[in-house]
């Protein structure tokens, strides 16, 4: 059988390094870690000098947090192959230390001459929040620059960023340094802040994001040097494309072209490449009208449309939307859901007055369309201020500082005589509202508009009419079926009313409608390629490939031809080779199939039997019973703390105790746990381990132990906890060590949570709660040396009418209550009583029981009593407490530590009371006297007046002697 599972493992690994580079998707390096945390590194990037195609795209992976050691550790938020952009987080400037108004403060950040990496121009954004005017400079001089209008405002009404106390601009192409400035920056009112100013990815930045984040995600765009050894999927050499660097310069870069369906083009077996027809309309319909493309669900004609707001009317090759009032379509786009239409420009001309001027907009209506918050931006020329209102609210504002200026001066739009913002919500119709408007010369100079920001920044537009982008939504799901059969996504629209509309949207890639079924076709460039050529390039089994191609900053292709890469003939020897060893690969995968599924089957059935016989049922029957003992917790698999363990490695025990063996571990999330592994299974101990789950998983206490859940599929039950670092009570006070030793305030701290905690377990859950168990070594200490009760595998639930447990004996020598130990009867003031050892503990730092001193000494309890009776109790403190609290402090809580170890239970106080009196010591330092079930409390003093009776015990005999 052995010969034949190694026989089998061999054909399997055969199989596997022969069908890899078809079955899987790869995106770093044979031998290279793909991932640093969440984040993923593609190559041309890699964590590792020998993983990266050159050292600027070395990355540093320290703490699952990556970075580029080449540009002085900044730290990587994600990696875009598609669009070449790595998105990292720069600092942020601010001018918190220099409030004062006209003030400038400079902070800057340099890419270097010889790096591959730009400042994106198309993702990013120029954001400053505050009153005043921040600026973008590059060696001395402005590119961008954008200024708010404030006056008057607080930092509450700082509820966008669209001119009023918060505003955005545009940054130039290929930026490689620039510096802050910010002037005129002030505070305003009490509660404004101050203004701060940085670069950040349009895709994710927030408009609401807090002034305090030190930091902000910037896209980087990346080129590939002649230099760069790259070899593209199937073993493809990457296209040369002429970077158009937009200073009169062409650098010549290597690039793979995307894939959609593959992970990284820029590997040899790291994508899959296609070609199909693109197809943009449906079957019968025309796609174009005119130079302008109709893609569904658009459609020129009623039929062609996927309902009448989406029909096309074309006149004279000029489409036009009849339902929108026959406004012209300039370009309609599939991917962001947007078309672009020809409005007529509103100018205030007919009103050049100071006071106001509006202008109205056309309104969309009932119809899924609205004026697009991502493409389009207000724009004013003129002096003054002007806002975009709707319904009577201000949504953005602009204003210009122009007095006196000249009008050659307004040649670029950066609050000198010309303005522009972003605009905040998808709208369905606006107003403009112009206020402070002046004239010049005499002549009109004012006015304000939405336009589409791309192609006004292009100057692709002409008077009287003004591109603006309008973004369109599908709402019923059924009218959609995407490409190739799947199913649309759903996202939401947020409306500027506060409610949201829901979207169905096709996701597809390179040319064609992914809205049709057979509709999207991969290409290999953003462009169309020559579909002739192809095809027949196809049908002769070759396959397309970009050559000579430019691109631009967002990596869209400006020029580019294919050329046919023919297939070489193959012999029908190898076609026949090719087929049996196929066949044999098939016979050694379906082998290798149904060994994991007989594998897999022994496996799961040997968790069944171990989940049954670890008490598994039992665990169900509690549910049943009473959901609430086993409510929310969780059952791991054996599997994952094998794995948090290093398959319980002897080197991540943590400590080893009566009821089993606790491990050190590390959950797949990150989280680092205690796995408690009991001993080797004993039926008579089953309900015990259960109970441990049950008593746990009721217990919702700062200072109690948190149950993390249990694994029951295992040779022996396992629990997980959470992970205490700072040990047990008990090592820290009989371990000693000059490093951290513990003051009285902390004891004192320690034991008013352990009090806290089982007061809590006694009366505060829904079932009364006994530990059974308490003692230093049951008291863990967290980073912050907070007291953590654990270890409840003798603890039981008690009903609200009972007021004890008959139970066999259990508990630690020297910590358990004679009283218990009489009459098997156990109560609430049996937890008070071994309560009052560890106090004593805390107070002497002595052991329960000592070796070191002689007859009924042996024992702390005696040994602190006797020392009561004698006045002597002060000279058995610990020195720390002694150095550090006062008489009277010590006694108060030598006088708690009597009441809890009092003979009789019933003259035992409550943990509640227990655990006042201690909050009491701790936070004063005149703490009030204690009062005892006593007439009054004796101290050492009034111990030489107690006579004693025939008892054999002095423990009992002093007890006895103290009446209610």
């Amino acid at each position: 059988m052995k010969l034949f599972q190694t026989y089998l493992h061999l054909l399997i690994f055969i199989s596997l390094v022969a069908t890899s580079t078809a079955d899987y998707f790869k995106y770093a390096k044979i031998g290279c870690n793909g991932t640093c945390g969440d984040v993923r590194i593609p190559f041309p990037f890699g964590i590792g000098a020998d993983c990266s195609v050159n050292p600027w795209f070395t990355v540093v992976c320290n703490n699952s947090t990556p970075y580029l050691s080449a540009l002085n550790q900044v730290e990587v938020l994600s990696i875009n192959l598609r669009f070449q952009t790595v998105t990292v987080n720069l600092p942020k400037h601010s001018d918190c230390q220099n409030p004062a108004r006209n003030s400038s403060k400079v902070t800057s950040f340099d890419l270097g001459d010889q790096s591959p990496f730009f400042f994106s121009k198309f993702q990013n954004i120029f954001v400053f929040e505050g009153c005043g005017i921040a600026s973008i400079m590059d060696h001395g001089s402005v590119v961008t620059r954008c200024s708010t209008a404030c006056l008057n405002v607080t930092h509450s009404d700082r509820n966008n960023c669209f001119g009023i106390g918060c505003c955005q601009a545009t940054i130039p192409n290929f930026l490689k340094s620039y510096s802050i400035h910010l002037t005129g920056s002030e505070m305003q009112g009490a509660g404004g802040g101050c203004g701060s100013a940085f670069l950040a990815d349009a895709t994710s930045h927030d408009p609401f994001i807090s002034m305090n984040n030190s930091f902000s995600p910037v896209s980087l765009l990346w080129i590939l040097t002649a230099s760069d050894q790259v070899t593209c999927c199937y073993e493809q050499n990457p296209d040369t494309l002429e970077v158009d660097m937009f200073n009169g310069t062409l650098v010549n870069s290597p690039k793979c072209t995307w894939d959609s369906q593959g992970a990284n083009p820029y590997l040899s077996d790291g994508c899959i490449n296609g070609l199909e027809t693109p197809k943009y309309a449906k079957k019968g319909c025309r796609d174009k009208c005119g130079d302008v493309m109709i893609p569904y669900p658009f459609g020129i004609g009623a039929s062609c449309s996927i309902n009448k707001w989406f029909n096309v009317d074309c006149n004279s090759s000029t489409p036009y939307l009849p339902a929108l009032k026959n406004l012209e379509v300039l370009k309609v786009y599939i991917g962001n859901q947007t078309v672009i239409v020809h409005t007529q420009r509103i100018s205030s001309c007919q009103k050049p007055v100071r006071n106001s001027s509006q202008t109205m907009s056309i309104d969309l209506g009932w119809s899924p369309f609205f004026y697009s918050k991502d493409n389009n931006k207000l724009v004013f020329d003129g002096c003054g201020t002007a806002s975009l209102m709707e319904n009577g609210s201000v949504l953005a504002a602009c204003s210009t500082a122009c007095r006196g200026l000249p009008l050659s001066n307004r040649s670029i739009c950066l609050g000198i005589g010309c303005c522009e913002t972003a605009i905040p919500h998808y709208l369905k119709s606006y107003n403009i509202n112009i206020t402070g408007l002046e004239e010049e010369d005499g002549n009109c100079t004012g006015s304000a508009f939405l336009v589409d920001k791309t192609l006004y920044e292009q100057g692709r537009f002409s008077d009287p009419f003004i591109p603006i982008s309008l973004t369109w939504t599908l709402t019923d799901s059924n009218q959609v079926t995407c490409c190739r059969d799947d199913i649309p996504t759903r996202s939401t629209v947020e409306m500027s009313n506060g409610t949201s509309v829901d979207t169905w949207l096709c996701d597809g890639f390179g040319d064609g409608s992914p809205y049709l079924i057979d509709g999207c076709a991969m290409t290999y460039s953003d462009s169309t390629p020559d579909t002739e050529l192809c095809r027949k390039c196809s049908k002769r089994g070759g396959y397309c490939t970009a050559n000579n191609s430019t691109y631009d900053g967002i990596g869209s292709f400006l020029r580019q031809n294919y050329i046919c890469v023919e297939a070489e003939t193959t012999p029908r020897g190898v076609i026949l080779g090719v087929g049996i060893s196929m066949g044999i690969l098939f016979l050694i995968a379906a082998s290798s199939i149904l060994y994991k599924v007989i594998k897999k089957t022994k496996e799961r059935r040997r968790r069944k039997r171990f989940f049954k016989r670890n008490g598994g049922l039992l665990l169900k029957q509690q549910e049943e019973v009473d959901p609430l003992l086993v409510d929310k917790t969780i059952l791991f698999t054996s599997r994952e703390l094998e794995k948090a363990t290093d398959n319980f490695n002897e080197n991540r025990i943590l400590g080893r105790g009566g009821q089993g063996t606790v491990y050190k571990g590390m959950l797949e999330d990150g989280r680092i746990v205690a796995v408690k592994k009991s001993k080797i299974v004993d039926e008579s101990r089953l309900e015990q381990f259960i109970n441990e789950v049950a008593v746990l998983s009721q217990i919702n206490h700062r200072n109690v132990v948190k149950l993390l859940g249990c694994c029951l599929e295992t040779e022996v039950p396992l629990l997980v906890s959470e992970f205490i670092p700072n040990g047990t009570l008990y090592d820290r006070l009989h371990k000693k060590s000059d490093e951290f030793p513990l003051s009285l305030n902390m004891r004192l701290q320690i034991a008013t949570e352990v009090a806290g905690a089982l007061a809590y377990l006694h009366s505060a859950t829904s079932i009364p709660i006994y530990h059974r168990d308490i003692k230093t070594n049951n008291i863990l200490l967290d980073e912050k040396y907070r007291a953590k009760v654990s270890d409840f595998g003798t603890s039981r639930l008690v009903s609200v009418e009972e007021t004890h447990l008959t139970t066999l004996v259990k508990g630690t020598f020297g910590y358990l209550d004679p009283e218990y130990f009489r009459s098997s009867q156990f109560t609430e003031k049996s937890d008070v009583y071994s309560f009052g050892v560890v106090l004593v503990e805390l107070l002497t730092g002595e052991k329960p029981i000592s070796q070191t001193r002689i007859g009924e000494r042996k024992s702390l309890v005696t040994h602190f009593m006797l020392a009561m009776e004698d006045g002597q109790v002060m000279s058995i403190f610990d020195a720390i407490a002694i150095k550090e609290g006062t008489r009277e402090e010590l006694m108060t809580a030598a006088n708690l530590a009597m009441r809890c170890l009092n003979m009789k239970g019933m003259y035992r106080p409550t943990m509640k009371e227990v655990s006042v009196v201690l909050e009491t010591i701790r936070t004063s330092h005149m703490p009030p006297t204690v009062q005892s079930n006593t007439s009054h409390m004796m101290y050492g003093e009034d111990f030489s007046m107690i006579t004693y009776g025939e008892s054999s015990s002095t423990f009992l005999s002093f007890n006895d002697n103290i009446t209610h």
